[in-house]
């Protein structure tokens, strides 16, 4: 069974970075991909950020586009993604997903069955 493990989050100013880190173990394949869905406080949860773990190709919301990169590596089965420029819109708790057999529309969740298990992401003054 494919298990993840998510790392970082933590509280930072408006304009402040963060980096959150996602680790499978377990098989993962060529389809394979790994993404970022966010939840805040009595909204919905949306999607971020995704990225086929073999050939690197990257997906992003039109909220994040231009101040969050994914990046990932394949052989270590993990993604990375660095969060820049931070707004207290972008306040929520965070969580690594994988979809086995590719990633689709930025906008839906449909294939992502595996989940982390979370990481908060607190920006205020």
């Amino acid at each position: 069974q494919l298990q993840l493990a998510e790392s970082g989050g933590g509280s930072v100013q408006p304009g402040g970075s963060l980096t959150l880190s996602c680790t499978a173990s377990g098989v993962i394949y060529g389809s394979t991909c790994m993404g970022w869905f966010r939840q805040a406080a009595g909204m919905e949860r949306e999607a971020v950020a995704s990225i086929y773990l073999y050939g690197g190709r990257t997906f992003y919301s039109n909220s994040v586009n231009g101040r969050f990169t994914i990046t990932g590596n394949n052989a270590q089965k993990t993604a990375w993604l660095q969060m820049d420029n931070l707004k207290p819109e972008d306040t929520g708790m965070y969580y690594c997903a994988v979809a086995q057999g590719g990633c689709p529309n930025i906008g839906s969740k449909d294939g992502f069955n595996t989940w982390g298990q979370g990481a908060q992401v607190t920006v205020s003054s």
